[in-house]
């Protein structure tokens, strides 16, 4: 007999709602409508309906940003719908916590790992009950996990430790606790991101089983066609927040899948590009390759150059290895293969290699990826200068040549923030952006810009700004890698396209005369 932090009560799920009955040897029927969800100007979600059917396999598609995590932390009570509501057979729910959601027979299967890795299969199943602490007899609970597990779709040793656990068998255990928790919905949020095409048909399939014999629905937020048509009975896109389109997996093909998600077919929006007298090649990749977090590759064998005054695009749905490419390029991530060369030298991105070739980057996430949060405003802008005169003397630092500096950017960049010593987390993230950029495009002499996702969440102003930001560079004779999940920010900047897919670059064009259609089907995999 141990203790541990859960409860001795049985598995059964008792319905918060007496005047609503779930049947139990079916799942509910589980209807959006008319959602809407804000975040102070930012309209996230706008007037969404979906339906999930009993004993169905729903696909939620759209790109990065479209809204589709958004929708789920609705459904699941992580946020508070703005406007609109949420139907359990029919009937008018309020969920707002995922303990509520969990009461519905709601169960969500997260994109990362939540097991405790020191702990066993089994002690990680006992943990996931929701209840109070109690004391757990563990003769008794080995013999009904025994018994869960012998009938369970799924098969995990239930002794050993989860850090021994293969990536495969880990995702068996994330949907194992929803299964053991008497879950009758699954929602899977990207579930084989970190799976072999094997481990995710395996995956796929055992839960697709589940779902023809009327034990479970399942809502599968994916960017995989081939998974999408091989197990998904239905689909809803969503496009910017908004309703893109729906149907039968049966009546639809990769193509209109694609078209739904990119929306109608748009010309290049005209900026003003000058012409580049003498162009040369400044980014020059040859046959690179990296791995995932998880070892598996990301992209294998990439060719790619950037020449001086031109902007490469390059396109793709959201984890197909362009953000690994982004990392090996700003020094962030190490390549398993290849080169790459910067002004016609061998470049391994270090803080030295990167001031002397003139690298710059406005990465995805410039929180995590490019500040330090509880820093200020100034020194955050000072990070690539603040040990060259005149910010610093020998080893000692000029604050006063810091604060200077910085606030000369604030005014040029216009970053609305309370002070040069305010710490930059506290910003907006449009203002974050602007910091980043008024830090990596104040240079004299900049040769090469890096930007990923650099417009991702921000707000119309701040979009625009950034975008003047880039032309303005690139104008200069700047070389830009613009690595976005926008098409119609790619069609408007970009002088080249390319379309990343499964870590191969699958669609080389001018993006004056791409051709739409095609770069649907590069998207795809197809």
């Amino acid at each position: 007999m141990t203790t541990l932090s859960s409860s001795t009560a049985s598995t059964a799920i008792a319905h918060p709602l007496q005047e609503i009955a779930l049947h139990p040897s079916r799942p509910p029927d589980l209807q959006v409508n008319n959602m809407t969800k804000q975040f102070g100007s930012l309209i996230a979600l706008e007037n969404l309906s979906m339906h999930l059917k009993p004993g169905s396999f729903h696909a939620l598609l759209g790109e990065n940003g479209a809204g589709k995590s958004t929708l789920v932390k609705c459904i699941m009570g992580f946020y508070e719908p703005t406007a609109g509501e949420l139907l359990i057979d029919t009937h008018p729910v309020q969920i707002s916590n995922p303990r509520d959601a969990h009461r519905y027979g709601i169960g969500m299967v997260y994109q990362h790992f939540t097991s405790v890795p020191a702990m066993t299969v089994a002690e990680n199943l006992v943990l996931s009950r929701f209840g109070k602490t109690g004391v757990i007899n563990w003769k008794a609970e080995m013999e009904a996990l025994r018994a869960f597990i012998s009938t369970s779709p799924f098969q995990v040793p239930l002794e050993i430790p989860i850090a021994q656990l293969a990536a495969g068998q880990k995702q068996k255990l994330e949907i194992l606790k929803q299964i053991y928790l008497n879950s009758r919905i699954l929602i899977l949020d990207e579930p084989t991101s970190v799976l072999t095409p094997a481990e995710a048909d395996e995956v796929l399939g055992l839960l697709r089983e589940q779902v023809t014999d009327g034990k479970l629905s399942v809502l599968m937020i994916s960017h995989k066609f081939r998974e999408v048509m091989a197990f998904a009975d239905e689909i809803t896109v969503l496009r910017k927040g908004k309703f893109a389109g729906s149907g039968r997996v049966s009546d639809l093909t990769v193509s209109d899948m694609a078209e739904m998600m990119m929306g109608e077919k748009k010309e290049p929006t005209p900026v003003a590009k000058t012409t580049q007298p003498n162009p040369v090649p400044v980014l020059d990749v040859r046959q690179i390759s990296a791995n995932k977090d998880s070892g598996l590759p990301a992209f294998a064998g990439i060719d790619l150059t950037v020449h001086s005054g031109e902007i490469v695009g390059i396109a793709g749905i959201s984890g197909n290895g362009q953000r690994e490419l982004v990392e090996v390029l700003a020094g962030q991530r190490e390549a398993v293969a290849g080169e790459v060369w910067v002004n016609s030298e061998r470049y391994r991105a270090t803080r030295a290699e990167m001031y002397r070739h003139q690298v710059f980057a406005l990465p995805e996430e410039p929180l995590r990826n490019a500040c330090v949060g509880h820093m200020s405003v100034a020194e955050n802008m000072a990070l690539r200068t603040f040990d060259r005169a005149p910010q610093a003397k020998g080893p000692l630092l000029i604050l006063q040549a810091i604060r200077q500096m910085a606030v000369g950017l604030i005014g040029q960049f216009s970053v609305k923030t309370p002070s040069p010593e305010t710490p930059v987390q506290n910003l907006s993230g449009g203002n974050v952006q602007r910091a980043v950029l008024a830090r990596e495009l104040s240079a004299d002499h900049i040769k090469l810009l890096i930007a990923a996702n650099p417009c991702f969440g921000l707000d119309f102003a701040a979009v625009d700004f950034i975008h003047t930001q880039i032309i303005n560079a690139r104008n200069r004779g700047v070389a830009v890698l613009l690595v976005s999940e926008d098409l119609d920010e790619l069609l408007k900047l970009s002088d080249r396209l390319i379309v990343i897919s499964g870590g191969q670059f699958s669609y080389q064009s001018p993006t004056a005369t791409a051709d739409f259609a095609t770069i649907g089907h590069a998207m795809a995999g197809h």
